[in-house]
């Protein structure tokens, strides 16, 4: 299967259809044709012009007064590459490094850029070949692009750098003797197309917003099980109480837990409690704002994803090369810390269910073990619950409310949208990893209202869940069954 790169509207599905798949990538005539004609407009502009262009005939940054022998644009792009390649820290995780490569040849196949067409052409051989250029978690300020890992990333098109193929790090040279392939030669403003731009934000963004999709829905299900397991009530889920109170995510969320209940002998219980704790009867308005949350910001990343994000814009149309800020990651480093906000209230109720359920009330044993006291049961994998809720709750500082001055105070506002990036990544993680200690808690506590049982659907999760994770009658090796967990959560 082949994905056309074209200037057809690219969604986040269809993204993460193309990466879960592993459909290769090929560049449409019409794209094609938009960069080619990009950079003949760019070389003669060059040729005929000597009106300094920045970034292009100029230095960078607050180096934009030096001009440059036109002799000398190449080394100046190459020169670019090699000095912004100061990333430190972890590595850039692959499947999101994959998502870099086709959001940066997305947005230089727009026309705008002035790069070559054998240079996109060799980032697609990148994405189709599973090379993975090692890029690190940390040193860009979002905001004159993606600098740093925009430079790890494109580094080994010349030669440097490292990359990940086959499950070997190897270096560029060594990449590019593998593949047969000739080093790309850069021309002027190339550096400058492949490092500015939002590609690193972006590709965090989008993979975040995939798993959070999951992670709700998931959210959802989880928590239908542990209203079960405590006896909870089906009332604050009617369709009566929730219309007066019309949010899209409230309504879809208590809607979502009347259908996944349907059916349940549980729930048609008479009940001794008239009212239920907010963990449980708040979980409408909790996964709703979550929902809406999500909601708004992918509506954000889908017009980022369809955009050029470098500088100076290139319009062969107007004739005009324009210096501007494009670059800047603001539009999507305040949502995805609003996101990393919806994501870890997710876990925080989460978190709140497991304690409710281990809390030895509602004729469940203290910590879902028929002997506490010699068993601890379940007792601690709340409190790792609680340390990665706390965690997540750090992780919520906005990035996007920093700012500190770079390039001699040329760039004096920056956005700080890639740690808002890798903060929310962490956050996604953690969420997860939440969500499946409360599954694992919920099913435990689910045996414990035998003979009768909850819903088919709910059921059918269970049942699918216990052949991963078994009940636990005696104190066990606690660890790996939360790590079984959160693998069942990735099916």
């Amino acid at each position: 299967m082949t994905h056309k790169i074209s200037a057809d509207h690219l969604s986040i599905e269809r993204i993460g259809e193309i990466i879960t798949k592993g459909i290769k990538l090929e560049l449409s005539d019409d794209a094609r044709q938009r960069i080619i004609r990009c950079r003949e407009y760019l070389d003669k502009k060059i040729e005929t012009s000597d009106k300094p262009v920045y970034g292009v005939t100029t230095g960078f940054g607050s180096l934009y007064k030096i001009s440059i022998d036109k002799q000398r644009l190449a080394d100046l792009q190459k020169n670019l590459m090699m000095s912004h390649a100061c990333g430190v820290g972890d590595r850039v995780p692959n499947e999101i490094v994959k998502i870099m490569l086709l959001l940066k040849v997305q947005s230089l196949s727009y026309g705008y850029s002035g790069c070559q067409i054998a240079t996109v052409e060799r980032l697609i051989d990148f994405f189709n070949n599973d090379i993975y250029p090692v890029v690190y978690m940390q040193g860009s300020l979002g905001a004159s692009g993606d600098l740093v890992p925009l430079a790890h990333l494109c580094l080994p098109l010349i030669g440097m750098g490292k990359v990940e193929y086959k499950g070997e790090i190897i270096s560029g040279e060594e990449m590019l003797r593998k593949m047969g392939w000739q080093p790309i030669q850069l021309v002027s403003k190339e550096g400058l197309a492949l490092l500015n731009g939002t590609q690193n934000m972006g590709a965090f963004a989008v993979w975040s917003l995939l798993q959070s999709e999951r992670l709700s829905d998931w959210a959802d299900k989880i928590s239908a099980m542990s209203l079960e397991a405590y006896d909870g009530r089906i009332e604050p889920f009617l369709h009566a109480v929730n219309a007066v109170r019309p949010h899209q995510g409230q309504i879809e969320t208590a809607a979502h837990i009347r259908e996944l209940l349907e059916g349940s002998e549980l729930i048609k219980q008479p009940k001794v409690n008239v009212q239920d704790p907010y963990s449980f009867r708040c979980i409408p308005q909790v996964h709703g704002a979550s929902k809406d949350t999500i909601r708004y910001v992918k509506s954000v990343i889908d017009i980022e994803v369809n955009a050029a994000t470098d500088n100076p814009t290139v319009c062969p149309d107007e004739d005009l090369i324009i210096s501007a800020g494009n670059f800047h990651g603001e539009p999507i480093a305040q949502p995805m810390d609003f996101l990393a906000i919806a994501l870890c209230e997710l876990s925080n109720i989460s978190e709140r269910r497991i304690y409710k359920l281990v809390s030895g009330t509602r004729d469940l044993p203290s910590f879902l073990v028929a002997k506490p006291g010699l068993n601890s049961g379940f007792m601690i994998p709340q409190y790792t619950a609680a340390s990665i809720v706390s965690q997540s709750k750090m992780y919520c500082t906005p990035a996007s409310a920093d700012s500190i001055p770079s390039s001699q105070g040329q760039e004096d506002h920056v956005s700080m949208g890639a740690n808002a990036a890798t903060k929310l990544y962490q956050v996604v993680l953690n969420t997860e990893r939440v969500l499946a200690i409360e599954l694992f808690n919920a099913a435990q506590a689910l045996e414990f209202r035998r003979p009768l049982k909850s819903s088919p659907v709910i059921e059918a999760i269970f049942e699918e869940y216990r052949k991963a994770v078994p009940f636990v009658e005696n104190d066990q090796f606690m660890a790996p069954h939360i790590a079984k967990s959160v693998e069942f959560l990735r099916k």
